[in-house]
């Protein structure tokens, strides 16, 4: 059954996450999360799948010439890295309840941590 408000998808990734390619050029890198595009199901991820730009002088860059950045990269291939374990796991969702309270939180299904602190 298809979300009837919400409808912005639940990713598992989010900025600032430690994350390794697990498929394409790239693949076994790891890298930190940039940029997450959640509607095209997008990441940038840092040092990941680097490509030329070719870029007209101006007056931050009065040389121009050829640059290289990184491009994004689809959200199913990558993996969180477990911050405990230092080794890549699918990630899970769950509430916990605080004072005032609860909130979700992301926790690695390999060791059971919880990622957001």
């Amino acid at each position: 059954m298809p979300r009837k408000y919400n409808k912005q998808k639940k990713l598992h990734v989010k900025k600032g996450d430690e994350v390794l390619v697990v498929a394409g050029n790239d693949k076994s890198l790891r890298g930190r999360v940039l940029m997450v595009n959640p509607k095209n199901e997008r990441v940038l991820v840092e040092g990941i799948n680097m490509r030329t730009h070719h870029e007209k002088p101006s007056q931050e860059n009065p040389q121009g010439g050829r640059l290289k950045r990184e491009a994004s990269i689809h959200i199913s291939n990558v993996m969180v890295i477990d911050p405990t374990t230092d080794e890549p796991s699918r990630i899970g969702r769950k509430r916990i309840e605080e004072e005032g309270g609860g909130r979700w939180v992301r926790y690695a299904k390999k060791s059971g941590e919880i990622i957001d602190k």
